[in-house]
């Protein structure tokens, strides 16, 4: 188990991190390491319209498992010790299953998280999004992981599809995707992503305003999607 102390986590940085979206996240990310984009992951829970999620991870590390009607006492653990505003990432892409449902999303949320992301499916949407919490993952399934698979570690690193994902590595989500930082970049990162963000807000304006966008970003000139 990694043994990370959230009390080192860069609260003001990810305050920043939330005035912007995913797109400026990872434009600001890229090239600077080799985390990001988490491909395939969507959203499945609640957003309200333009909230974005941002907030150190802990991590679960499912196995292949033949045991029927285990509990999962290593997952219901890493929920019970999440941070407030922390972000639960699983990974559960081992075998077919959905080890995240209403069940721990309410204890998830009634613990503090911020959201859960999952690297595999997951079910009871309906109920989930009556509880107006954040989910995302690959997708969704009625698929239950007794006698396929359970959580074994937490607090590890994962690798994600060629992205590694430690204890403590800050997770950013929105309607458009899902993002993760190093811990070590987070304050480089909220402060690029300040100054992205600024020059967004000035372009945007002086589109409203009418003008040309070749005016806005000559030819030779970095310009936005």
């Amino acid at each position: 188990m990694a043994d990370y102390d959230y009390n080192l986590t860069d609260w003001a940085a990810i305050k920043r991190l939330s005035n912007w979206y995913s797109g400026d996240i990872h434009d600001v990310l890229d090239g600077r390491g080799p985390y990001g984009y988490l491909k395939g992951i969507s959203q499945f829970g609640v957003l309200k319209p333009g909230q974005v999620i941002c907030g150190p991870v802990s991590t679960v590390l499912y196995e292949p498992s033949p045991r029927v009607g285990q509990p999962q006492d290593i997952y219901h653990g890493a929920i019970d010790a999440v941070v407030k505003g922390g972000i639960l990432l699983v990974d559960s892409s081992c075998a077919e299953g959905s080890g995240t449902g209403e069940l721990m999303s309410s204890g998830a949320k009634t613990k503090g998280a911020a959201a859960t992301v999952v690297n595999g499916t997951v079910r009871d949407l309906a109920e989930v999004r009556k509880l107006d919490y954040p989910l995302f993952a690959k997708g969704m399934s009625p698929v239950g992981v007794s006698g396929r698979m359970e959580a074994t570690h937490y607090q590890v690193e994962l690798n994600i599809d060629g992205v590694r994902v430690r204890p403590g590595d800050v997770v950013f989500a929105d309607v458009t995707g899902v993002v993760v930082i190093p811990a070590a970049l987070v304050g480089v990162i909220a402060d690029a992503a300040d100054e992205l963000g600024k020059n967004e807000v000035s372009c945007r304006e002086r589109i409203l305003s009418g003008e040309n966008l070749r005016d806005i970003w000559p030819v030779g000139s970095t310009g936005p999607v």
